[in-house]
């Protein structure tokens, strides 16, 4: 009996594999993982990136949202594609991957990453959270419009919850969370008039 090997690729490989039929990938333990959101997650997205880019350009920042931006994190066999990344115009062209591979690798080079939580949650609150956290970027948020997330982080019964992260002395503080009317708290974007039930309604 013959049993097949797999082949685990490495974030440089990923790069050079990546398949170019307009979707969506992720590399997780060396292996290209698709990533198909629903339409409602979509939605959230689109709502929270509207609403940052009129920050973004009613107060003149150096930053953009990319269509898509793959994420290299220090983690080998790891390579992450965030729902919203907010970049930094002035950073960008000390990292090695953007020009090339649109990919960043340093954690200056975003103010924000944003994740709209799946049902596999804990790469989320979990796995990127720490990766994140370790390549430096500064603000994260988890954005969990349809409480999938474990008791733990949400409570019995669980409640749609928006976290935001902060980076301090590298590491996160603990995550501030937001529910209801709650408006969202953005360190980098402090004038933003933006409440978790807006976002919550766009899902539903």
């Amino acid at each position: 009996m013959t049993q097949e090997t797999l082949t685990l690729l490495t974030f440089e490989q990923f790069l050079q594999q990546y398949p170019e039929d307009g979707r969506h990938y992720e590399l997780h333990q060396g292996e290209i993982v698709e990533m198909r959101p629903i339409g409602a997650h979509e939605k959230v997205a689109a709502l929270i990136a509207r609403k940052l880019d009129v920050e973004i350009e009613k107060h003149s920042l150096p930053y953009f949202i990319p269509r898509s931006c793959l994420v290299k994190p220090k983690r080998e066999g790891e390579g992450y594609l965030p729902d919203i990344i907010v970049l930094d115009e002035n950073a960008l062209e000390a990292d090695p991957y953007w020009q090339k591979y649109s990919t960043i690798s340093r954690g200056k080079s975003a103010k924000l990453i944003i994740e709209v939580v799946s049902t596999n949650w804990q790469d989320d609150y979990l796995t990127k959270l720490a990766e994140y956290e370790k390549l430096g970027i500064l603000e994260y948020w988890i954005v969990d419009y349809r409480a999938l997330g474990g008791i733990r982080y949400l409570g019995s019964p669980k409640i749609p919850t928006i976290w935001v992260y902060q980076l301090e002395k590298n590491e996160y503080q603990e995550g501030k969370q937001f529910r209801d009317d709650d408006l969202i708290q953005s360190p980098t974007f402090p004038e933003l008039k933006l409440t978790a039930q807006q976002i919550f309604q766009v899902g539903n």
